[in-house]
């Protein structure tokens, strides 16, 4: 029987490289640093 060795690796390396594809979608669209506003009474008393 033949060998299905490169069959099974172009798999795994497509699978490998689709593995977590919505979060990486999400965390490229939404960040991931939640986002709060820093030192916004700081810049307000020194004005």
């Amino acid at each position: 029987m033949a060998s299905l060795k490169t069959r099974t690796k172009k798999i795994r390396r497509r699978k490998s490289a689709r593995a977590g594809s919505d979060a990486k979608k999400a965390r490229e669209n939404k960040g991931t640093t939640p986002s709060f506003p820093i030192h916004k009474d700081a810049a307000k008393s020194k004005s």
